[in-house]
């Protein structure tokens, strides 16, 4: 079900992709606790009514906006939905996305192009079409869900990294932009959390890569990985990340949070490629 809020609210507006599970869920709940009216988007309806009616029993507001990412008419319609019912946008967490996972020899290209395409594009495609409403308020703040995985690398994961690796560098010419018109723009960068994500990485790996010349590496990989996921921490960190930089006045660029993010990226940037390869054959 939606819930309907009054038009023409006063209070914050924030449009949350990926709602229907993991960090995008999460956020969806933190930010309503917060006061915020939370637009709930992802493919799957069902799920966005479930936390629709939790929210609203605790006291909260939100709207069930269903979307495909990769639709152009669904962000179009998205946009215009939030505009219509609300007047405003205030925030935007780009939360929906995906791991593809799988050797470079044996995965697609069509795969590929549809991990950019849910990662980066569609993403970036959202991000289009609000900032307009952001700047003319002269106010909002965009939250890009990148990873660790945009800073670090694991084996089999080439087109995911290559994905997490572009959204931080278009983040940061995005940032520069958009700091006149009173916009601004975080990254925040998850280490491992405990989500459905990774029992889906590890499905899709084993099915590219599972038998053939890198069959032994797929499968050391999907074991460490489901060690990770499974040892990982709650996406409720992640959401207390993002709220503290949706409350921020002046929010930082970065917010790194969860397990071995920080150390994971430290290692990489001080110790250098050769210390961190060392680092990922111990651990896979």
């Amino acid at each position: 079900m939606s819930v309907t809020v009054m038009t023409h609210t006063t209070n914050r507006v924030a449009i949350i992709t990926g709602a229907s599970s993991g960090i995008g869920k999460a956020t969806a709940e933190a930010l309503a606790e917060d006061g915020l009216i939370v637009v709930l988007s992802a493919r799957r309806a069902k799920k966005l009514d479930a936390l629709a009616d939790r929210i609203e029993s605790n006291g909260g507001d939100a709207l069930v906006v269903p979307a495909d990412v990769t639709n152009d008419d669904d962000l179009v319609s998205l946009v215009e939905t939030v505009k219509d019912e609300f007047g405003r946008i205030d925030v935007l967490v780009n939360a929906a996305g995906f791991g593809l996972f799988g050797s470079v020899e044996e995965t697609s290209i069509d795969e590929a192009r549809y991990q950019f395409d849910v990662n980066m594009f569609g993403l970036a495609r959202l991000t289009q079409l609000v900032i307009p409403v952001m700047r003319e308020q002269h106010s909002g703040t965009i939250v890009n869900i990148s990873s660790m995985g945009g800073k670090v690398w694991t084996p089999m994961g080439a087109w995911y990294h290559a994905t997490k690796h572009a959204l931080e560098g278009w983040s940061d010419c995005l940032r520069y932009e958009l700091a006149p018109h009173g916009i601004d723009v975080v990254v925040v960068e998850p280490g491992a959390i405990n989500t459905e994500w990774g029992d889906i990485m590890v499905d899709g790996l084993l099915e590219r890569s599972g038998d053939g010349p890198y069959a032994e590496m797929a499968q050391d990989v999907a074991d460490a990985s489901r060690e990770n996921s499974s040892d990982g921490s709650d996406p409720e960190v992640i959401a207390t990340a993002i709220s503290n930089a949706v409350r921020a006045d002046d929010p930082k660029n970065r917010y790194v949070a969860g397990r071995y993010a920080k150390p994971m990226i430290a290692l990489r940037r001080f110790g250098g490629d050769r210390v961190y390869d060392r680092v990922v054959d111990y651990m896979v």
